[in-house]
């Protein structure tokens, strides 16, 4: 018969409840202050309800009535340093925080709340409202708010979404050998999404001061936990992990707090990251001023049965048990919260018709406010040192192209301490699987980090690192095709944090691929990113074709302030070009794309390897077009008068890319061009791109797939044919 053995996991599972000696022991400032939070944040999710009801609300309001006790146990204790990220259940996080920040020596009973409170709470509530006083000036709603300087790095509205973004955090307050510590927020959904369990790992593997809090209110919108799990203690998911767990009542704000205490001197010891679970309920439906059962999915006995566990019900009878606070003190204590909260609305709202409330017409953001904030001012590029090669007016050598990526880096992590590379196999291999990141482990050891082939959890790391602004991260992800895993953190979070928080941060972080067309590694190791990062707000994109280029666009991009993805191609690394004999340290003039050859016929926009494909086309047929490297390929940094300029004087295009039709860069670029330069064609613009299908592994269907320099030479006759010329 077989040995069995019974395993056990490394890390502790444990379930604290308070005692009525707690209580006793319990600090009469700490049960003082946790109760006046308590009642401000009910008075202020109150208020929000009454305003949606009032249909004054426009999108969600995610109340925390109920669940308020987990928040403000777990927050109460936190330093300014330390920081929260949250749900998009997140009010009474965020306010949590905010106040603890205000107040560090803790809230007293009959102390009016002064104007830095009021006008906490009128911020956020604007917020909610969608108004220009708003923490994020409006944009962000009930389900994004930032308060940078209190420690409250952002709700979020993607279920898991923060998770990643805040062991970013953790890793910067690791990094800068400080004791604070992030807490990121989610429900019982986010327990069963990739990017949280990544990041458990990611953190784990790190020993990353983060705690990952779980309310479990036992419904995700209308599916309970049990529906969704087959193991409803999801504080159990750390034991794989090896991290220490806890689980909680988290109506019992005094447990919460306590359990905090336990989680936060493990993290401060730099023992690495916590789960907290904290059982809680929320009393109303998912959105709105309703009650669960309004709408079938609860019954109103479990709804009854857990507000007779109301957090702020369960700690007055404590503290009158000891004599703390009286009936009167109660009464005051509510209605000082609710006179404030009425200030608030009464700041923001104007009587209208037949009774009713209407929003302040002067507080809306202006319309012109939209597109405000998508990406920084780059005030940062002021006094740089730029370069081009053909005026260098410097001593220059040969270099292969992929020695200039490993070179700059290594220059950049030498002279700016702050930079931090980060992907699969980057401290391996010699420098990773090309080289590109050559020696960087041995001279930088603690910024180049090895990761886990977990896309969500670093490329969202990274993010966090980067809002963080200690630090400035490089993020490589060995083929594009890899970042279709952690699309949430690169469109959702990163590409929109900027905007989305009310273009107030700073997100500085570069992203670097490289197109695998020609090397054989199939459909899903060979895709060019450019088509689909152009249509998301957010990002720069650059890509060189020369080494030169390469060293001042990625000192470009490490200078830059807004996310940046560096494209790169394999078919370039082994390619040599021209650098400067002793500067890495220039940058290529922004937004000023390069004309590699002057022409009158047509003009050929292209960028990366197909710069030389064209060229060798051009050289083959004898047409005399005008080819244009485009090297800043964005909306915001694109060399429009370069390009319209050499429109104007050959009015005739050719979009020339190697990846496929489906994911085109030219189909976003044609369609700009035809509306900005349309008086000047005399043809619809032509275009040079793969096929609709992936390249395959066989390799006379991966060539069929992609462009080379014949399907340019066949572009360059379909334009001169289609203007009359004789080809």
């Amino acid at each position: 018969m077989s040995n069995q053995i019974n395993l056990h996991p490394e890390s502790s599972w444990i379930e604290l409840q308070s005692t009525p000696e707690d209580w006793k022991q319990a600090d009469a400032g700490l049960l003082e202050s946790m109760l006046v939070q308590l009642h401000l944040i009910r008075a202020f999710e109150e208020s929000v309800l009454e305003l949606a009801g009032e249909g004054l609300v426009h999108g969600p309001a995610h109340s925390s009535i109920g669940q308020e006790g987990g928040a403000v146990g777990s927050i109460i204790s936190l330093s300014a340093a330390d920081q929260v990220n949250g749900s998009h259940r997140g009010h009474h996080q965020f306010l949590a925080k905010a106040l603890t920040y205000l107040r560090p020596e803790g809230m007293q009973l009959g102390v009016a709340f002064k104007d830095d409170i009021q006008s906490l709470l009128q911020r956020t509530l604007a917020e909610i409202l969608g108004l220009a006083q708003g923490f994020c000036k409006g944009r962000g709603g009930s389900m994004h708010l930032q308060w940078i300087e209190a420690g409250a790095l952002g709700t979020n509205a993607i279920v898991g979404g923060g998770a990643p973004m805040a062991a970013g955090a953790a890793w910067a307050h690791r990094h800068a050998e400080t004791d604070a510590v992030a807490i990121t927020y989610f429900g019982d959904g986010a327990v069963n999404i990739g990017s949280v369990l990544e990041t458990m790992n990611l953190a784990a593997a790190w020993q990353l001061p983060i705690c990952f809090f779980i309310e479990n209110n036992r419904y995700a919108v209308s599916t309970a936990v049990e529906e969704a799990t087959a193991e409803t203690r999801l504080s159990s998911r750390g034991l794989a992990f090896n991290i220490p767990s806890w689980k909680v009542d988290g109506m019992d704000p005094l447990a919460v707090h306590l359990t905090m205490q336990q989680a936060l001197a493990h993290m401060r010891a730099g023992k690495g990251p916590t789960i907290v679970e904290a059982d809680v309920y929320r009393f109303f439906h998912q959105n709105g001023p309703y009650p669960g059962s309004a709408f079938g999915y609860r019954s109103k006995e479990e709804e009854q049965q857990w507000r007779e566990r109301d957090p702020i019900m369960l700690l007055q009878q404590q503290m009158q048990q000891r004599q703390l606070i009286t009936a009167e003190q109660i009464t005051a204590l509510r209605e000082q919260c609710q006179t404030a909260m009425a200030a608030a609305v009464a700041e923001l709202t104007e009587p209208a018709d037949k009774g009713k409330r209407r929003i302040r017409d002067d507080l809306w953001p202006s319309p012109d406010f939209v597109d405000v904030g998508i990406r920084g001012d780059l005030s940062e590029l002021q006094g740089v040192q730029t370069l081009e090669e053909s005026t260098a007016g410097q001593t220059l050598v040969k270099s292969k192209f992929i020695d200039a990526v490993a070179n700059v880096m290594n220059r950049r992590m030498e002279s700016d301490d702050s930079i931090v590379v980060m992907g699969e196999d980057v401290h391996r291999l010699k420098g990773g699987t090309n080289g590109a990141t050559k020696g960087l482990k041995d001279k930088f050891p603690t910024r180049t980090l090895g990761t886990p082939i977990s896309e969500n959890a670093f490329m969202g790391l990274g993010g966090g690192i980067a809002v963080d602004g200690r630090f400035k991260p490089v993020v490589e992800f060995m083929y594009p095709d890899f970042m279709w895993v952690a699309a949430d953190q690169v469109f959702n979070q990163i590409g929109k944090a900027r905007h989305m928080f009310g273009g107030q941060s700073d997100v500085p972080l570069v992203l670097r691929t490289k197109v695998a067309m020609g090397t054989g590694y199939g459909s899903q190791h060979s895709m060019d990113p450019a088509g689909i990062f152009v249509t998301n707000p957010g990002w720069r994109i650059v890509a060189a074709a020369t080494p030169f280029d390469y060293i001042g666009l990625m000192n470009f991009a490490l200078t830059c302030k807004d996310p940046v993805l560096v494209i790169e191609h394999v078919d370039l690394y082994s390619k040599s070009g021209l650098v400067p004999e002793n500067n890495l340290d220039y940058q290529t003039p922004f937004a000023r794309a390069a004309i590699r050859r002057e022409g009158k016929a047509l003009t050929i926009l292209t960028y990366l390897s197909m710069v030389h494909h064209s060229l060798e086309a051009v050289e083959q047929t004898g047409i005399d077009a005008e080819v244009i490297d485009l090297r800043f390929l964005d909306r915001a940094s694109l060399d429009w008068d370069s390009i319209e300029a050499s429109i104007r004087k050959t009015n005739n295009v050719l979009i020339v890319e190697q990846g496929n039709q489906g994911t085109s860069y030219g189909g976003w670029l044609a369609d700009e061009l035809q509306r900005r330069c349309f008086d000047w064609l005399d043809q619809p613009i032509q275009r040079v791109h793969g096929t609709e299908g992936a390249p395959s592994i066989s390799k006379v269907l991966e060539r069929a797939a992609a462009a080379r320099t014949e399907e340019v030479v066949a572009g360059l006759y379909q334009v001169m044919r289609e203007q009359g010329a004789a080809v």
